[in-house]
């Protein structure tokens, strides 16, 4: 049985099942192991782990733990109370704008891979290179935030560190929209998604792309980019101090656990803790070479489950409304047994979200795509609900190829 516990009550002969923690947050090659030394115990408190998923079939027990079904269940009955709150309307259909959305995320990837390539060179930053991009980013949220943020999904391995600054920036944008911050603030906040990485251009290509866990000393020298930017982008003629804070502190976390400076969560600057619920959910839904990405709607509950210690509650819940308890390109499985794409958000209800029907599984098949609004009634385009959503590798499906 999977069950969670404490770090204060880990001991020797612990079967540990899962770190809880995204990848870059743990010292550990492997995390699943059997526990059996005092160091590793100290390693997973000083990495700031608060709660151990264990394996009691293959270790010691931890009798009134919960287990990780009743887990899963408490935080999705927060979620889904956290996603009834209304959202902002949208100006225009996901459908409406894909073609100008997939131009723009086209456009941001080859400057940002300029940009970074310059940084490694030793060259400088030019916002003039950088704004036009964070402008063309916020026109297309404002218009519709799914069309950009589905393509966000979408990472090719080697280019993996531009892409991931490209849907940092969509993502903080989105953010700041749905909390209505004003417009100045929301483009700081893109400049600083876009500019988060700079310092991993100082980082020895040989461990930003090795393929395979960290050594300790490897680990290290990764910490550094958060600082190694911030020096960066201080001798950017015309940076702000939202992207001079978004760069060095989107590794602290609220508990006082992350890096580089440990600093707790009163200290950090709110648009900062925004940007390390954004940048651990891009990390972790992202495919690499060492590990499987989470679906979308995985990846949120566990957001919502590190909240408790790791990242601001409050925001965790509007970044929740602000992507959908089923964000966009996630694949669901609906009560009449079909199996459906997610293609944006309904501002009345986000449990309620507009999906492309595709597949029988009752039949096993694929059947003519068919756009519902799971918020209209039967026979008003509607008259179905989600269970919940599916992995797309168990039915062989590529829910962006029904986007």
């Amino acid at each position: 049985m999977i069950k969670q516990i404490t770090a204060e009550e880990l001991r020797l002969g612990m079967f540990i099942h899962d770190l809880n923690c995204d990848w870059m947050s743990h010292p550990f090659v492997r995390s699943k192991f059997l526990l059996d030394s005092e160091t590793d115990i100290e390693k997973i408190v000083q990495a700031g782990i608060h709660q151990i998923y264990i394996d009691t079939a293959r270790g010691i027990d931890v009798p009134n733990a919960p287990t990780a079904e009743e887990v899963r269940a408490e935080v999705e009955q927060e979620m889904h109370a956290a996603a009834l709150q209304p959202q902002m309307a949208l100006r225009i259909s996901a459908a409406e704008e894909m073609a100008r959305a997939r131009n723009v995320h086209k456009q941001a990837h080859q400057v940002v891979r300029q940009v970074m390539q310059d940084v490694r060179l030793g060259n400088a930053v030019h916002l003039d290179q950088i704004e036009p991009v964070v402008e063309s980013i916020t026109a297309s949220i404002l218009r519709n935030s799914g069309a950009l943020i589905g393509l966000s999904q979408i990472k090719n391995a080697d280019e993996y560190t531009f892409l991931h600054s490209v849907s940092v920036c969509t993502l903080m944008v989105a953010f700041c929209r749905s909390l209505k911050l004003d417009a100045e603030t929301t483009r700081q906040a893109g400049i600083g998604g876009l500019l988060h990485d700079t310092g991993k251009m100082k980082t020895p290509l040989s461990i930003l792309n090795k393929p395979g866990k960290l050594t300790d000393e490897e680990f290290a020298v990764i910490k550094r980019h958060p600082q190694d930017g911030y020096d960066v982008l201080l001798q950017t003629e015309g940076i702000g101090q939202t992207p001079l804070a978004i760069t060095i502190q989107h590794h602290e976390r609220m508990d006082g656990s992350g890096y580089p400076n440990r600093m707790p969560g009163e200290t950090i600057d709110p648009l900062a803790q925004m940007a390390a619920i954004v940048d651990v959910y891009d990390a972790i839904t992202a495919d690499r070479c060492y590990h499987k990405g989470m679906q979308p709607a995985d990846a949120l509950r566990k957001i919502f489950e590190w909240s408790k210690f790791h990242f601001n509650p409050q925001l965790t819940q509007a970044f929740l409304r602000c992507i959908g308890i089923y964000p966009v390109a996630t694949l669901v499985k609906l009560e009449s047994g079909r199996l459906a794409v997610v293609m944006e958000q309904n501002e009345t209800s986000l449990l309620q979200p507009i999906v492309r029907v595709i597949y029988d599984t009752v039949k096993r098949c694929y059947i003519p795509p068919e756009v519902v609004d799971l918020s209209r009634g039967l026979g008003a385009g509607g008259g179905d609900r989600i269970l919940g959503h599916e992995q797309p590798e168990t039915w062989g499906i590529d829910p962006h190829k029904f986007r």
